[in-house]
């Protein structure tokens, strides 16, 4: 692999990564701490949508984040003939 598609390859995996820590960050930080009160007044199965995002759904979107990046890796090797 020569030089400019080693760089285009690793700017491409820090851009994912990036914007994989942003949404991390929005919906465990954000949505779980700083917009509870406000979200609170949501009812989601039960229970206020804050406690929820809190408890359960920023867990989820963390695991769904997991399965995204792996398949955008895979999408982002193949395009880079990456093998391993």
């Amino acid at each position: 692999m020569n030089r400019e598609k080693s760089r285009s390859y690793w700017r491409a995996n820090t851009a994912l990564i990036r914007n994989l820590l942003i949404v991390w960050a929005l919906v465990s930080l954000v949505f779980s701490i700083l917009l509870v009160q406000p979200l609170n007044t949501i009812r989601f199965f039960g229970v206020p949508f804050g406690f929820w995002m809190a408890q359960q759904g920023s867990i989820l979107v963390f695991v769904a984040l997991i399965f995204i990046y792996a398949f955008q890796m895979d999408k982002l090797d193949r395009k880079h003939n990456i093998k391993g």
